[in-house]
């Protein structure tokens, strides 16, 4: 949790220097959210590519069906420096799901650790 506050409070303090989005806000506006990257970066989407659905077509590309059918994110085969496969880094692309993976007891851990890390510091991903 510290490493995520202190990205946080970067974006707080040096809001031309740090970006921070959460995964609820890409998912409930993907659209703003890739405009804001783009205009965080620098590189606004120009009338013409607004027009041509760029925008449209970055978030289709960067969807979570698009990108978890990518014969690469589908592969078990594990390595030896990573023992993880790739698709464990998928499962259903939606808010909250993590609660399905944990048993009640730790989802109950989980709720007071982020309770405790967020208290009074003006941060809520909810």
């Amino acid at each position: 949790w510290d490493h995520v506050l202190g990205y946080w409070k970067a974006s707080v303090e040096s809001p031309k220097k740090v970006l921070f989005l959460t995964y609820e806000d890409v998912k409930k506006e993907p659209l703003g959210c890739v405009r804001k990257v783009a205009e965080f970066l620098g590189v606004p989407f120009s009338q013409e590519e607004e027009n041509r659905k760029t925008v449209e077509e970055i978030v289709k590309l960067c969807s979570f069906e698009s990108l978890s059918n990518l014969d690469v994110n589908k592969s078990v085969a594990k390595r030896s420096e990573r023992p993880v496969s790739n698709s464990d880094f998928f499962r259903k692309g939606e808010v909250g799901d993590w609660v399905n993976h944990l048993s009640p007891e730790m989802v109950e851990k989980m709720n007071q650790i982020t309770e405790q890390k967020l208290q009074g510091i003006g941060f809520n991903f909810h």
